[in-house]
């Protein structure tokens, strides 16, 4: 078992939803509530990285993140490192990645929201933000955590992207995905096997835990 990459796994899986628990919120309940010129553009804009093979959205992020790009420059201009295969490229290719994993699910539990709700608020005085915490809130949280789920699911077992942009250094950018590649090459096949496993029982998990949700959701407005 490689300790380490299991480390950075779940170091990249828990940066990644922290991350992107506020941008999925704001993203989500906008694209949810608001009607607006080109909206079908920006939500499959969001949805690329859905359908875009894993190495050629990591070849892209590579490119963007290397010293001759804009990017790139700026990033080693203020940290005087390069963003490319350290970890905090790693951590913007997996934001990148799991854009739509996190914005769609919230999306459709603000639209579930029954509409009615909401106005009955308005018409009682409450304001945007109130309405906001008290009801967009609490009701939506099923599609919330959905989202925040399958993106750190997704985040543990992607491997194009991690391996185009991270490269394979141990403790730094070497995730759980890509140490199994490295076994599988070593002909490990008990290390493999074991670190595939894990993986196994951690993406039955969270689906276990999306179908749940995806159930709680169903339940309530029938």
């Amino acid at each position: 078992m490689d300790w380490p990459a299991l480390v950075v796994s779940l170091k990249l899986g828990v940066a990644t939803i922290l991350v992107l628990l506020p941008v999925g919120i704001v993203c989500g309940r906008a694209l949810a509530f608001n009607r607006f010129g080109g909206k079908g553009f920006v939500e499959a804009l969001l949805a690329l990285p859905l359908v875009l093979p894993p190495t050629v959205l990591g070849y892209y992020l590579l490119v963007a993140f290397g010293g001759d790009a804009i990017l790139g420059r700026i990033w080693q201009a203020i940290s005087g490192h390069t963003l490319a295969f350290s970890f905090h490229g790693l951590l913007l290719a997996s934001l990148i990645a799991n854009i739509p994993f996190v914005i769609q699910p919230m999306q459709r539990g603000f639209e579930a929201i029954p509409v009615e709700v909401r106005e009955a608020a308005a018409c009682s005085g409450l304001s945007p933000w109130r309405v906001f915490l008290t009801i967009d809130l609490p009701l939506a949280w099923p599609g919330i955590i959905t989202g925040l789920v399958l993106a750190f699911a997704h985040t543990l077992g992607e491997f194009g992207v991690v391996l185009m942009v991270g490269g394979n250094i141990a403790g730094e950018t070497r995730t759980i995905s890509v140490a199994i590649y490295d076994r599988v090459q070593a002909f490990d096949n008990y290390a493999a096997g074991v670190m595939s496993a894990l993986l196994l029982a951690l993406s039955l998990l969270a689906l276990s835990i999306i179908y749940l949700l995806s159930s709680r959701i169903g339940r309530r407005y029938v």
